[in-house]
Formats: C-alpha cells, structure tokens, sequence
C-alpha cells in the first residue's frame, strides 16, 4: 500500500471512529470533535460539567473506539499519588525492591472526578501528562503509546472539590463541557437508557499504530506564516489585556496550533485555516483564561478575542 491510500485508509478508519462517539454522544458533535482532535494532537483533555451529563461515558467510549488500552482511576481526598503511579515492593527472595506499576501504566488514562482529590494527589499526573514518564526511586519509566489523559471534574463550586492549579490546567490541551441534550436528543436518551451499554457490541474503529500514524499526519498539516501571525496576534492579545489575571504561555500557543491542525486534519484539508484556529480556541484558552472579574464567564473571552483580533486576508 503507497502512502497516499494508506493516508486515505486512515481517514476512514477515524471518521469511523467519529460517526461511532456520535452514536453514542447524543446531540454533541462539535463536542466530540472537539475530543477526537484533542487526542490527535496529542494533548490531554478535560470534560468539565455536572454530574449526569454523560462525562465518563465520553471517555469510555473514547478508549473503547479507538481501541487503547484503558485504566480509570476514580479520585476521592483519600486517594494517594502511589495509587496512580505504582509503588515499589520488597522482594524478600532477592533482597531488592522491585517497581509495581499503577494504573498510569495506560494508553488512556480516565481521571474521574480528579478535582475531589487533595492537591498532592493532582500532582503525580503532573510530569506523565508532560513529559510521558514517571519518575520513582531515581528511576524513569517511560509511558506507553499513545498516552492520554481524559480527566473529568465537577464544577469547583461543589462541595468536596479542589480547585486544579494553573500548573495542572496548562497541562490540558483541551477543556470541553457537554451540557443538557436539547428535547430531541434527551427523547431518545430516555427511550433507550443507558448509551455505555452500547459500547460491547462496536467494534473498535482504530488501533494504536493506526491513533500513532494519524498523529503523525496530523502533525506535516501545513501552516503558513500568516496563520501564525494570526495564532501570534491571539496570543498576545491575552498578555495585553488588563482585566485578565494571566494570558496565554508559549505551551498554550503551541497546544492550539497543534488543536487547530487536528482540527483541519478532521475536516479533511492538508493546511490550516484562520477557521480552524477559531474552532478549537474556546476550548484551548477558557481553562487557562480567568478575568478579573468574578462574574465574567471564561467562554465569553474566546469570542472577545475572536473579534478583537482581524482575520489575516
């Protein structure tokens, strides 16, 4: 097979794999996208809504269509950073300690709930979401391929929650909410109960090499200059705004470049467009965005920015 059917084989296969989440998704397919374009990237995401939403069913069916190995990890304030990275035994026989992986070891990593655990917890993710390794008793294990980290959270004004540093948020391409299906779709949810039982019966649309080799298609999607002047004049819009407490950092920028790649990959076009940009950077800039100003709404900021910043022609 030449590169270019091998190219177009890949593209079936992951639009499979998007016709199959929407299946399962319900009324959200921008959303879904959204998600789909963020694992291509190879960022890490964030679904952020209420309880009930469908959250973890998102990322199950994720793990699920893309054929990954999976592991979920369910965060409460008890929960230690050893659980998530492993810990290291005392084998009695040889007199040594041996390394026993934890649940991290994934392809696809679910965080539920990750804002119910205390701060420290939050932190073990902090160096595998960055550099895809963990580090324990002066020793670097390297994490498989691909490696993402879908976490969920609840809003953090609910009770139990712990807010995720800056630090930690920066770290997440993507930051996504469902919200309520609209009439229609809340109809048919109600018809036929639960959508993660559907899972079983689908056949997984992609397979690790195959996730692996889009990612790289997805990175040779061109980018002009003007495109990155456009990206360039965003970000620094972000800096120069009084009312907002940080603007963007040089990862950020490089994080919706890569999402706006994805992105056009998805839509089946080889360079990206100004549109591509402004399709992913509400959820790359409103987790890392926060005004001044308590009231204001962190979506509203990407829209701002969208009209503030012209359009290169």
């Amino acid at each position: 097979m030449n590169a270019a059917a091998a190219i177009d084989t890949d593209s079936a296969a992951l639009h499979r794999a998007l016709n199959a989440l929407e299946t399962i998704i319900l009324g959200k397919p921008t959303q879904v996208r959204l998600c789909l374009a963020c694992l291509l990237a190879r960022g890490h995401l964030l679904i952020e809504d209420v309880p009930g939403v469908g959250k973890t069913t998102l990322a199950h069916a994720l793990a699920h269509v893309l054929g990954l190995s999976w592991q979920r990890v369910q965060f409460t304030s008890d929960l230690l950073p050893a659980d998530i990275i492993g810990v290291s035994i005392f084998d009695r026989a040889s007199q040594q300690f041996h390394f026993r992986q934890g649940p991290i070891f994934t392809q696809l990593l679910l965080a539920d709930e990750v804002n119910r655990a205390s701060p420290r917890t939050q932190s073990a993710l902090l160096e595998a979401m960055e550099e895809r390794q963990i580090s324990a008793d002066a020793t670097t294990h390297p994490l498989p391929e691909p490696f993402f980290v879908v976490a969920t959270q609840n809003p953090h004004e609910q009770l139990g929650t712990f807010a995720l540093p800056e630090s930690q948020l920066d770290r997440f391409l993507m930051r996504v909410t469902l919200g309520y299906p609209d009439s229609a779709h809340e109809r048919e949810l109600l018809r036929s109960g639960e959508r993660r039982e559907m899972l079983p019966q689908m056949a997984a649309a992609l397979t690790p090499d195959t996730v692996i080799r889009i990612q790289g298609h997805v990175r040779s999607v061109y980018v002009s200059d003007a495109v990155l002047d456009y990206a360039q004049a965003l970000i620094a819009r972000t800096r120069e705004r009084m009312d907002l407490k940080l603007g963007l950092s040089p990862r950020a920028g490089q994080g919706l470049i890569r999402a706006a790649q994805a992105w056009s990959y998805l839509t089946g076009r080889n360079a990206v467009m100004p549109e591509d940009i402004q399709s992913v950077l509400p959820a790359v800039v409103s987790h890392r965005l926060e005004s001044r100003e308590p009231a204001a709404a962190n979506n509203d900021i990407a829209t701002e920015l969208i009209k503030a910043v012209p359009v290169p022609v």
